[in-house]
This record gives C-alpha cells, sequence and structure tokens, in this order.
C-alpha cells in the first residue's frame, strides 16, 4: 500500500542524507577547512539578511571556495523539516521534533517617522497619540511568525493603512515620509532621515534565534557557518539593543 511506500521512501531518504553527511564528514575531517564543500541552505529573516549578513556572507564564503551557500529570505515558504533549509534565523523557537535551537541575539525595535513626516503631523507627546497616524507595517493576515504582530504590542486597535510583507518596502514607505514604522534600531540607525518617536516609551524586544537539525548541528559547514554568524554578531550587541536610544539624555 502506499503507506508502506511512503514510509520506505522516508527511511530511504534519511539514508540517504546520513550517508551523504558521513561522506561530507569524512571529506572535511581529512583535508582540514579549506575543503569544506557541498551546499549549505540558510533561511533567515528578510531584515536581518539584506541589513546584516548580506554585506558579511559573502567575506565568509571567500574563505571556502568548495562551500556554497544559499540565501532564503522568504521565510514563509521554507520548512526546516522538508530539509529545505539547513540553518534558519527566526524570531521564536516553537519548533518541536529533533532541532537545536540557540538564542543568538537580543534586539528592540522602535517606531520611525521620517523628520519630514513628523514635522507636517501632529505632535506626538504620549503613545495614545498614536491612534492620530497612519502607519506602515505588515500585511494582518500574513504574520507567519508571532514575533512580527508589532502593532498590537505598541497600541491594541491600531490598524496599518499601508501594509507589506517585505520590511524593505516598509522602510521605503516611511523613508518618504508616508507614516509611521516599527522597525529594528539596527536597521532605522542607518538612515538619518528617520527620527525616533518617544523611543523610551515606545520600543518593543524580541530576539533572533538559531536554528539547525540536531543532526547535522554537528557538521563542519554548519559549525563554520554559525560560527561566523556569532562572530559577527559579537561587536553589535549595543546596536541591535537599540542602547544609543535608551540611554543619553
Amino acid at each position: 500500500g502506499n503507506m508502506v511506500t511512503a514510509l520506505g521512501e522516508k527511511l530511504i531518504e534519511s539514508a540517504e542524507v546520513m550517508e551523504r553527511e558521513a561522506e561530507r564528514f569524512q571529506n572535511e575531517a581529512s583535508g582540514g577547512t579549506v575543503s569544506l564543500s557541498g551546499v549549505v541552505r540558510l533561511s533567515i529573516l528578510e531584515g536581518f539578511a539584506n541589513f546584516f549578513l548580506a554585506d558579511r556572507l559573502p567575506l565568509m564564503t571567500q574563505s571556502y571556495p568548495g562551500l556554497s551557500v544559499e540565501m532564503v529570505t522568504i521565510q514563509q515558504i521554507v520548512s526546516l523539516s522538508r530539509r529545505e533549509a539547513d540553518l534558519s534565523i527566526t524570531l521564536n523557537a516553537s519548533r518541536t521534533g529533533r532541532y537545536h535551537q540557540e538564542k543568538l541575539m537580543p534586539y528592540r525595535l522602535f517606531v520611525y517617522g521620517s523628520a519630514d513626516y513628523l514635522a507636517r503631523h501632529a505632535e506626538i507627546r504620549q503613545p495614545s497619540d498614536l491612534s492620530e497616524h497612519r502607519f506602515i507595517g505588515y500585511i494582518e493576515d500574513m504574520i507567519f511568525t508571532p514575533g512580527l504582530d508589532y502593532m498590537r504590542e505598541i497600541l491594541p486597535g491600531l490598524r496599518a493603512s499601508y501594509q507589506s510583507s517585505s520590511i524593505f518596502a516598509q522602510l521605503s514607505a516611511a523613508r518618504t515620509g508616508f507614516g509611521l514604522c516599527i522597525l529594528p534600531y539596527y536597521i532605522a540607525c542607518n538612515y538619518p532621515e528617520l527620527k525616533p518617536v518617544l523611543p523610551k516609551e515606545l520600543h518593543l524586544n524580541r530576539d533572533y534565534w538559531l536554528i539547525c537539525h540536531e543532526d547535522i548541528v554537528g557538521t563542519p559547514r554548519i559549525k563554520v557557518l554559525s560560527n561566523f554568524i556569532k562572530s559577527e554578531l559579537e561587536s553589535q550587541v549595543a546596536d541591535f539593543a537599540g542602547q544609543p536610544l535608551l540611554c543619553g539624555s
């Protein structure tokens, strides 16, 4: 019956995976790091991918010419369980099953508007004033991970009048002065025209998580990649935490 076939295919598939890993491990162990080879696929949130890793990852891959890195930023369509990604960076560690999950980095988001937008609209003295303003945000019924559900946390009942599944599109709309937008400090701080609104009162805390199948977490190519990401983050703690907006006057 179909059941048996499906089961058989699954077993063959996992045997093949184990075989591939063993073979790869053999190659990697014998030849030192330079011979790291094969494909490693990363599934990464668009903001973290484009505004942090995009200009750093290529530097790493230069050291490992045999390693092919694939970066997927449309996380909605990637499922680790179907072996579509070797390593994921997500906002929550809710995965069940045999996963290695570790907290990578806490970060903070603030409400931003362009200097131009803020000059042309009603002053914001307290959080309740936000209801007078246009907001830019994610598409409500397409939010694929609970951590992106910002609006409810900032001001319940508030609805974004311009919604996009892309943080890049949201950032662009905020920079052109369409309205207010909730953005991570480490992204927004690169755009001097964006000004934080009541940063001490209005901020959200989130965490990036690193998730990987238990059976490959020890392989050299995964180790090299996750160690690289962690070392790149080490010097960035204050920016991810939005420290400059919370201390100071």
